[in-house]
């Protein structure tokens, strides 16, 4: 158990039967009246970011999330199935939880699975990677505005902004979290 005065940013606790990620924190001591803990959390499987104040005595159960380093086999549609590089045991994981994270890795690649009580809820892939670019339209001569894009499709099938120059066949380095071109490769 942890009260709320031993908060710190990135501790994971359960409170209200959810598990949450201390973004922010302030201890706050008034004038007149009790201490309280002035707290932002995140929901990590909604997402969700909420602020709410705790007495600094209210207790919480600290929620162990576990990281996996794990490499992308597959994807049939419904699910994406990955393999535990150790065990070589396998898992699947429905494409509403992977599917947003997924649209930058290619098949074997490596990426990182948290989950909470044996349940996955979140897939990280590198944070950059090299992907191929599949599909673009060339790029046209003095049209050179500054910080000038073109719609990309990669081999993966995602879509990615790229400057006039990129063309067809070329490997790009592709930001994961943001999804914006970074360099050639």
């Amino acid at each position: 158990m942890l009260s709320a005065g031993e908060f710190r940013k990135g501790v994971t606790v359960e409170i209200d039967g959810k598990v949450c990620v201390i973004v922010d924190f302030q201890h706050v001591k008034p004038g007149k009246g009790a201490a309280f803990v002035r707290t932002k959390y995140k929901n990590i499987i909604t997402g969700a970011v909420l602020e709410t104040a705790f007495k600094p005595e209210d207790k919480f159960k600290k929620a162990h999330i576990d990281r996996k380093k794990m490499q992308y086999l597959y994807n049939d549609g419904d699910f994406y199935y990955y393999m535990d590089q150790e065990t070589y045991e396998q898992i699947s994981i429905g494409a509403d939880v992977a599917e947003e994270w997924m649209k930058f890795v290619k098949d074997n690649e490596i990426v990182t699975v948290s989950s909470y009580q044996g349940n996955p809820f979140l897939v990280e892939p590198p944070t950059s990677v090299e992907l191929k670019v599949t599909e673009t339209e060339p790029g046209v001569k003095g049209n050179t505005a500054t910080g000038a894009t073109k719609p990309a499709t990669v081999e993966t099938g995602a879509l990615v902004m790229v400057p006039l120059f990129i063309e067809q066949d070329e490997m790009i380095k592709i930001d994961t979290r943001t999804g914006e071109y970074l360099s050639r490769a």
